[in-house]
C-alpha cells in the first residue's frame, strides 16, 4: 500500500538533511546525491561536512546545531533561499546508554534537546514552506528503540518513541494538503553511536544499506520504513505483547546481559 506519493526520480529535486555528517544521514545524503538530487547537508561538524561537499559536486553545506532554535531558522532561509525543498529528512541524533539506577539528568535532557525538539524547530522552520507549496515531504529517523521500553534506552528510547508518535500524527494533519510524510525506523545500524554497545547486535547493517532501504521506501511511497526485516519484524513481535509477556521477556535480557558482564569481570 503506498501511503505518500512515491519519489521515483530525485533528477531536479531538493533535499535537506539535517544530520548528516555521519551515520545514516551522511549515507544516505550520498546516495540521494548519487541519484540525482540536490543535496543540502546539515550538523554541527563543519569539517566533516565539508568533507562531503568536496567529495560530491553541487551539494552545499550549512553548518547549524539542531538543538539551537535561531541556528536552525538560518539554516533553513538558507536552504529555502536556493529554491524549493522537496523533502527534508531529520536524521540527527544523540545515543548513550542510560539506566535508571544510573540516572543522568543531563543526559536525558540532551536527548530531548538533539532527538526532538530539533525536529521541532525544523518543522516550524519548513512547514510554512510545504503548506503554500501543498507539496513536499517530511522524512524522520527514529528507531525500533522508540517500539518500548528496552534495557540501557532509558534516555533514548522515549525521544524515539516521540518521533513515531509525532509523524503518525503528521500524517493524520498533512495527508488532505499534499504533504507526504515517513518515519524511518532502523534496527542495528553500524555507526559511531551503536559503537558504544557492549552487546550483541543482531542483524547489523551498514549505513549504505540503510541508505539503500531509505530510497526503496520513499520510491515505494512507504509510511513506516524499517530494516532489517528480520530484525524489525520480531520487534514488532514484541511490541503487541501484552505487559506480563513483554516485562518477562525484557527480564530474562537484562539478566543475561548481567550474567555475562559478571562472567566477563571475573576473567583473569
Amino acid at each position: 500500500m503506498s501511503f505518500n506519493p512515491p519519489i521515483t526520480d530525485w533528477h531536479g529535486k531538493s533535499v535537506w538533511l539535517v544530520g548528516a555528517s555521519s551515520g545514516i544521514g551522511e549515507a544516505t545524503a550520498a546516495a540521494l546525491h548519487a541519484a540525482g538530487a540536490r543535496v543540502f547537508v546539515s550538523a554541527r561538524n563543519t569539517a566533516a561536512l565539508t568533507r562531503f561537499v568536496e567529495a560530491h559536486l553541487g551539494a552545499v553545506a550549512v553548518p547549524l546545531d539542531a538543538s539551537d532554535p535561531v541556528a536552525v531558522k538560518t539554516a533553513a532561509q538558507t536552504v529555502l533561499h536556493a529554491g524549493p525543498v522537496d523533502l527534508v529528512m531529520y536524521c540527527a541524533g544523540y545515543y548513550k546508554p542510560v539506566r535508571a539506577d544510573h540516572f543522568d539528568l543531563s543526559e536525558m535532557l540532551k536527548h530531548q534537546q538533539v532527538n526532538y525538539l530539533g525536529l521541532l524547530y525544523v518543522l516550524d522552520a519548513m512547514l510554512p514552506h510545504f503548506l503554500e507549496r501543498h507539496a513536499g515531504h517530511i522524512s524522520i529517523v527514529s528507531s525500533v528503540a522508540g517500539y518500548r521500553g528496552l534495557p540501557k534506552s532509558l534516555a533514548y528510547g522515549p525521544t524515539k518513541a516521540a518521533l513515531i508518535n509525532l509523524a503518525e500524527t503528521l500524517y493524520i494533519d498533512l495527508k488532505a494538503s499534499g504533504i507526504g510524510v515517513s518515519v524511518i525506523n532502523p534496527g542495528f545500524v553500524k555507526t559511531p553511536a551503536t559503537a558504544q554497545n557492549d552487546f550483541p547486535m543482531p542483524g547489523l547493517v551498514t549505513t549504505a544499506d540503510a541508505a539503500t532501504e531509505i530510497l526503496a521506501g520513499w520510491r515505494k511511497g512507504s509510511f513506516e520504513i524499517h530494516f532489517p526485516k528480520r530484525f524489525t519484524l520480531w520487534m514488532k513481535t514484541l511490541r503487541i505483547l501484552p505487559y506480563a509477556a513483554y516485562f518477562a521477556i525484557a527480564s530474562r535480557l537484562v539478566k543475561r546481559e548481567t550474567d555475562s558482564t559478571n562472567n566477563a569481570s571475573l576473567k583473569p
